[in-house]
């Protein structure tokens, strides 16, 4: 099974590229290898189905170049963090053994994102213990302990402070393509299902003019934040734009 350098994970489908797309798509540009886990099909989403946003997930990752997406079918809305849910997770955190992990916010209006960020923060920790068998059905043998170097957090609906923030100038685009692969989520003056908070056209704009405001306080046209669990760290001050 292929190595990940980046793994990101989302409670929905939508999650990852609305929290990093564009610096999944920047790091993509630079020959990582980028892959999607999202833990629930969304299948209590107001809008579309789970069936639609299977189907959405699958092009939404085509347009971003993430070379692989899973879907680990966990229940939506009832999330649970415990051993089942955290072995499961491992299975997969071993099996990609990616350097990095960008998962949900630590505290957002969803109640899936705060626990979903629990979750999978445990099970990359846990992932590193010898004394946990974990055995994945598409591998024969059993797997080897793995612990991600980073585990990162998206920010999404609100607007939490971040502890480090990514210069995305030029992948915004790539960015809303991805995003807008959601066409039963967002926007769609057309439409005719109920309103959500995520439908209006107010909420399509604010994923851009967000990206511009923490690009205008770093000196660059788009930004992404982050939340991290440990310090940042730079080689030199310079290293600082």
């Amino acid at each position: 099974m292929m190595k990940l350098d980046i793994l990101a994970i989302g409670a929905h489908p939508d999650d990852v590229e609305l929290g990093c797309g564009a610096t999944l798509a920047k790091e993509i540009s630079k020959g990582k290898k980028v892959g999607i886990l999202d833990l629930t099909r969304g299948e209590l989403g107001t809008r579309g189905t789970a069936e639609t946003r299977d189907q959405e997930a699958e092009d939404a990752a085509k347009a971003i170049g993430a070379i692989v997406r899973t879907n680990m079918e966990f229940s939506d809305g009832f999330i649970i963090n415990d051993k089942w849910h955290q072995i499961e997770i491992i299975k997969m955190i071993r099996l990609y053994r990616p350097e990095i992990v960008i998962c949900n916010a630590i505290d957002d209006r969803h109640i899936d994102h705060a626990k979903a960020s629990k979750l999978v923060s445990e099970a990359c920790f846990l992932s590193g213990l010898i004394k946990i068998d974990t055995k994945h059905e598409d591998v024969d043998d059993w797997q080897e302990p793995w612990r991600p170097k980073a585990v990162y957090h998206y920010i999404q609906w609100k607007d939490l402070q971040p502890d480090l923030v990514v210069d995305v100038t030029g992948f915004m685009d790539a960015k809303m393509k991805a995003v807008l692969c959601y066409k039963t989520q967002f926007f769609d003056a057309k439409s005719e299902e109920p309103e959500t908070p995520i439908s209006s056209k107010n909420f399509t704009e604010s994923i851009t003019y967000r990206a511009r405001n923490l690009g205008r306080l770093i000196g660059t046209d788009h930004a992404e934040g982050f939340n991290t669990e440990r310090y940042p760290a730079v080689d030199s001050l310079f290293d600082i734009i």
